[in-house]
């Protein structure tokens, strides 16, 4: 085999009609030379190839500094080892990890979210060998639903996913009991038949916390079929006055109790029937209601044009769509067509179904504009807005989130009551629906432009738009009342009870 692999060779440039000049057109490789083992070096260059096609080129790019420091890794610990199959993965993993340590390189990476809170995790030269390791592991030829962590895309049935998301995995480790461990894997199983990916992993999260309380509280319930009245109860009363890990469990529960009646249907246990009571899932706490105003529209919109030109178009389209940010991210090349001389846009709605709308030939012009930049820089795409790293997937929500979140940190930009601007996606929504009430369109007529199905929730914008008439009529009213007073001084005394008068504030 050759000694190098050169970038513009792999499945990940050849998918990629324009790929990052400033550091492909240098034509860098993989040395691998510096791989101690002919057998290594095939191994390796096999998952090189492979991960070139699960990837993009710029991340394939970047992997190169992993692959340099697992190469002087290999040279300082491969011994009498002529293959990666030679030691058990826990055995490469941990002299991998005192390696680093002797070279002083961080076992884990710390990052924080868009609004400071940390984040810990393995450090990437952990991750690219456990990866690799994964790669060269004998198939387990087992059904996906008996082991430990499916692979989605192995499993026999459809799964509903959110392409703005990353869900590969369902990982059933943490659920400490095992014979509790298959009980849920086959209640997970029917659930994800009918339940978007995100409903289950909720699922997960909420048996993995149940189980970590079973396993300190009792430590001999090891089936579901042991759970009862009681020792719900008790459970229900932990979450009160001693779980500190979200301050609402309202959706752990409504999860938690969906997941168990699947358990009791599949597993024929009656136990499970009617465990939960009504009153044992606490109310959903009530979101405030937000809309912007104008002028935080145009402090938003006058920032958002200076950031990068696709993104820039994304938030300006996201907020003239009056969309989820989901319906935004995941809008398709084919999206719009022409119909009695009006575009139309077909919006794919991740909750609920597709609708269509007619827009504006501005915003249409903006939304081709987008679907141009894309098709130039990485050809034909599944959809409009793209990860740079992997084209074939939609934009994350994550990464937007800390593209715009930084821009408004570093512009200090405040809202009228003079907080510092939040991600807030949604109030785009909110005041879209807010303008249509104030147009008097009819509730029907609303609902349609917002996709919902129903005209319940039409309400809410009306309610907002009366109150922001409401909250401008009192600060004008406040206005016109100073002036008055103001013209008042020098007056007799008889117009003293005037200026005493609360009704002119």
């Amino acid at each position: 085999m050759s000694d190098r692999i050169y970038l513009k060779e792999l499945p990940a440039y050849q998918n990629q009609k324009d790929s990052y000049p400033a550091s492909i057109s240098k034509n860098p490789y993989y040395d691998m030379e510096q791989i101690p083992s002919p057998v290594m070096r095939k191994e390796i260059a096999a998952f090189i190839i492979y991960r070139s096609t699960q990837v993009g080129i710029a991340r394939v790019y970047s992997d190169r500094q992993l692959f340099n420091k697992l190469c002087r890794f290999l040279q300082a610990h491969s011994g009498r080892a002529k293959s990666l199959r030679d030691k058990e993965p826990d055995t490469w993993i941990r002299q991998l990890k005192g390696w680093m340590f002797q070279e002083k390189l961080p076992l884990v990476e710390y990052s924080f979210s868009p609004y400071g809170s940390e984040h810990r995790a393995k450090a990437r030269e952990i991750v690219y060998l456990e990866k690799l390791l994964e790669f060269l592991a004998p198939e387990d030829i087992r059904p996906e639903q008996e082991k430990d962590i499916w692979k989605l895309e192995k499993l026999d049935i459809p799964i509903r996913f959110n392409p703005i998301k990353t869900c590969k995995t369902l990982i059933f480790t943490k659920i400490l009991q095992p014979e509790i461990r298959e009980e849920v894997k086959k209640g997970i199983y029917l659930n994800l038949q009918t339940e978007a990916i995100a409903c289950v992993q909720k699922e997960l999260t909420a048996i993995r916390r149940f189980s970590a309380y079973l396993h300190k509280q009792y430590p001999k319930v090891s089936s579901c079929k042991e759970i009862d009245r009681k020792l719900l109860e008790e459970y229900l009363i932990y979450l009160k006055t001693e779980a500190t890990e979200t301050k609402h469990f309202h959706a752990d529960l409504n999860r938690l109790r969906a997941l168990l009646d699947s358990i009791g249907k599949i597993c024929e246990y009656h136990n499970l029937e009617c465990l939960f009571l009504p009153r044992d899932i606490p109310p959903t706490p009530k979101a405030e209601f937000k809309a912007y105003s104008d002028g935080e529209l145009k402090r938003l919109n006058a920032a958002l044009v200076e950031m990068d030109e696709q993104v820039a178009r994304l938030m300006i389209i996201h907020q003239m769509l009056g969309t989820r940010i989901s319906d935004t991210l995941t809008l398709e090349p084919n999206c719009l067509y022409e119909k009695d001389g009006v575009t139309i846009i077909r919006i794919r709605q991740m909750k609920t179904k597709t609708y269509e709308k007619p827009i504006s030939e501005e915003l249409a012009a903006l939304i081709r504009k987008a679907i141009s930049y894309t098709r130039e820089r990485y050809g034909e795409t599944t959809y409009i807005f793209v990860d740079a790293n992997e084209p074939r997937q939609a934009l994350r929500y994550s990464t937007l989130q800390n593209q715009v979140v930084n821009m408004l940190r570093e512009k200090n930009l405040l809202d009228d009551n003079g907080e510092p601007f939040g991600f807030g996606t949604h109030m785009y929504r909110h005041t879209y629906g807010v303008k249509l009430t104030e147009m008097h369109l009819d509730d029907w007529t609303i609902a349609k432009l917002l996709g919902h199905s129903s005209v319940n929730n039409v309400k809410y914008y009306r309610r907002m738009s009366n109150q922001l008439l409401a909250d401008e009529t009192r600060r004008i009213r406040h206005r016109q009342s100073q002036i008055i007073l103001e013209n008042l001084d020098g007056w007799e005394d008889e117009y003293a009870k005037i200026r005493e008068d609360d009704s002119l504030e």
